[in-house]
């Protein structure tokens, strides 16, 4: 079966300094797949080229059979795949339900867009209780559910999350987390950066360990969850 994206020897470059190394990976349809790493591993910049933010100086990317090397990041949305970056990056003077708006901006199906903007409201109760507040007044959790709810709203067929639970309680990161496994249930197939690497791999098809450009380590998420490096390296056991 072919993979729904499939990455090969992809390598990033900040001027003179390769932040992504040759890395290669793929995701299937229906499956989570994590990046996990320290600061500098270069999960943000993989997320970032795969989207058409950045360009990569070499290396393939296919997602659902198309070669992405060239396509613009607008086109690659309506290709369906979706993006919420890390930061959150909503917009803070527009309200919750115009932020949502936003995230349809490629499609012209009214109805559908409505259904999808329900259904946004359904994963997140707190969003469509202040619907008409501005989005800057939220908390940091509940931006973060309204980056994830804008980013559903493309319709895609591949979710990237960066970093959903940084900067936030582990009660809002118990949600994020619980959110994300109610999307994998219903069939989302979801590429995940995440800092917390225990709630990432357990949740996980696929994990993938970066360090400084490179993928050291691959292997199911229940496999890195006792992995005697991983535990020691990311999940704090001696």
């Amino acid at each position: 079966m072919t993979a729904l994206l499939e990455v090969e020897d992809l390598r990033v470059a900040y001027g003179k300094i390769e932040a992504v190394k040759g890395i290669s990976f793929s995701v299937e349809a229906g499956q989570v797949v994590t990046l996990i790493g320290t600061n500098g591993a270069g999960k943000t910049t993989t997320l970032r080229t795969l989207s058409g933010l950045l360009k990569p100086s070499a290396g393939r990317i296919v997602f659902d059979g198309k070669p992405l090397g060239s396509v613009p990041a607008h086109k690659i949305v309506a290709l369906g795949l979706a993006h919420s970056p890390e930061g959150r990056h909503i917009f803070p003077r527009l309200t919750i339900a115009e932020n949502l708006q936003l995230g349809a901006f490629l499609r012209s199906d009214k109805a559908g867009i409505e259904r999808d903007i329900q259904r946004a409201y359904e994963l997140f109760p707190i969003l469509g209780e202040r619907s008409k507040q501005a989005a800057g007044t939220l908390s940091g959790g509940e931006q973060q559910m309204l980056a994830m709810g804008r980013a559903l709203m493309s319709q895609p067929k591949l979710l990237m999350l960066d970093e959903p639970s940084m900067g936030l309680s582990p009660i809002m990161m118990q949600k994020i987390m619980s959110t994300i496994t109610e999307l994998k249930a219903q069939g989302t197939t979801i590429l995940l950066v995440e800092q917390n690497a225990q709630a990432a791999l357990s949740l996980a098809d696929q994990g993938h360990v970066m360090e400084v450009g490179h993928i050291v380590l691959s292997g199911t998420g229940r496999d890195l969850l006792v992995d005697e490096s991983v535990r020691k390296a990311y999940l704090g056991e001696d």
